[in-house]
Formats: structure tokens, C-alpha cells, sequence
């Protein structure tokens, strides 16, 4: 990475957002991990959190401490020094999550990508996943890449609810809904596994992308009796 790839620009006063391009691609989210991974290392003074996002990441720090200036320099050459292997012996951790395909949504997503509901489910849970990120509630991890025939728009009318353990899909991306909010994305699963809770010592089950991660699963006579199991492995960033 160069300075002429990397900008700075201010979040209010307390927060620099680092972007590092504007189509969203693996390599350029592998690229924001790894500064952010270095970023966590070099432990600049007066950081307080950093967010890493597809395009970007936000840096928040004490404006009692330090300037935007200064930390914005810090930052650029700290990312631009960031190395773009994977650490040896990062943290890894799989999971198996059960998943029953008798979503809502499972049979109009049939109809739209031309598939059957045997389709659709083969290809959901046939698929390796990663974790991006996460955002929107506590606990929401954003999985890719989702197979092509499966890529529809969200919902031109989101749910005003959509119930915890829902698993759903929206462009090329899956997740599960971690706790009840309103959605936009197609829903054709549920699990019963807990994605977020805030009694745990790591209240997210799943985050960031270290290694990748495959799914399992199949399906049998009809919607309701439609099950799979899918399998995501995720990494967690050091504190």
C-alpha cells in the first residue's frame, strides 16, 4: 500500500477514518485487516477502538491526548507498513451451526433464482464461508461469498421484525440474525444457536476472517423438513 491509496479523513472530533478503496473485493478487505491487526500491535497512544469496515477503517482516540493530525500520521504510516500475510499461528476457531431450511422466504428465493428448494438449500449449505465483519447489531457477522445463482437484492420492503437465529442472504453475503430487529434480507433458515450474548466473556460467537471455512448440509422431502449444517470458521482480533 502507498500514501496515494490511503486517505485520512475526520469523524468528528474524537475519530479518522483510513479508506483504502472504493469497489469492495477479498483482497481489499484482507488489506483492512491487516492494518488493523497492526494498528492493534503498534499500540499508538491514545487510540481508544478501531473498526474495520469493507472499504475502511475508523480509529478512535482522545482528542485530550493527542491531534488529528498527528494521529492521522501515525495511522497512515502504520498501515502502510502493515503486512499483508496472514499471521502464523493466529487464533482460528470453527463452527457447526445447524441450521433448518423453512425460512419465509425459502420458497419466493426458490422461485426468483430458478432454482428448487432443494437447490437452494444444496447451494447455501454447500458452500465455504468466511466471516467479514461484523456491524449492524451486536453480534451480526457479514459471511461470504455466497454462491452466484443465490445473489438477490434485499427486500424492497424490509420486516419491521425479523426473529433471533433467522438465517438469511441478501446480495452475495449470508448471515444470522443474532437478535430480533427489523431485516431486509431474505430469510430461508433458522438455528437454534445462540449468535450473541452478552453474558459471555466473548458475547459474539463469530468474528473476523482468519482462515477459511466450510459448509455441510443437505436436504430431504420438502421445505419443513429441509436441514443442513453450516460450518464457519472466524478469528477474533486481539483487544
Amino acid at each position: 500500500m502507498s500514501n496515494t491509496q490511503l486517505r485520512a479523513h475526520p469523524l468528528g472530533d474524537t475519530a479518522v477514518t483510513i479508506t483504502f478503496g472504493a469497489d469492495r473485493s477479498a483482497e481489499l478487505l484482507h488489506r483492512v485487516h491487516s492494518a488493523t491487526r497492526s494498528l492493534k500491535a503498534a499500540s499508538i497512544p491514545h487510540v481508544e477502538d478501531i473498526v474495520p469496515a469493507y472499504l475502511a477503517l475508523t480509529v478512535f482516540y482522545d482528542p485530550l491526548g493527542t491531534s488529528y493530525e498527528e494521529v492521522s500520521r501515525k495511522l497512515l504510516d502504520a498501515c502502510n507498513r502493515a503486512t499483508h500475510s496472514m499471521p502464523k499461528g493466529a487464533p482460528s476457531r470453527e463452527h457447526r451451526i445447524p441450521v433448518k431450511y423453512d425460512g419465509v422466504d425459502l420458497e419466493a428465493v426458490a422461485v426468483s433464482t430458478g432454482l428448487s428448494v432443494e437447490g437452494v438449500v444444496a447451494s447455501h449449505s454447500g458452500r465455504i464461508y468466511t466471516v467479514d465483519l461484523l456491524g449492524f447489531v451486536p453480534g451480526f457477522a457479514y459471511l461470504s461469498e455466497l454462491d452466484a445463482a443465490l445473489q438477490l437484492p434485499r427486500r424492497a420492503q424490509p420486516r419491521p421484525r425479523v426473529v433471533a437465529g433467522s438465517v438469511a442472504i441478501a446480495a452475495a453475503q449470508t448471515a444470522v440474525y443474532p437478535l430480533d430487529t427489523p431485516g431486509g434480507w431474505h430469510i430461508i433458515g433458522r438455528t437454534q444457536t445462540v449468535m450473541f450474548d452478552a453474558t459471555r466473556d466473548a458475547p459474539a460467537l463469530l468474528a473476523h476472517l482468519i482462515s477459511p471455512c466450510r459448509t455441510e448440509g443437505g436436504s430431504t422431502r420438502g421445505p419443513s423438513e429441509c436441514r443442513g449444517a453450516a460450518r464457519w470458521i472466524y478469528s477474533r482480533l486481539a483487544p
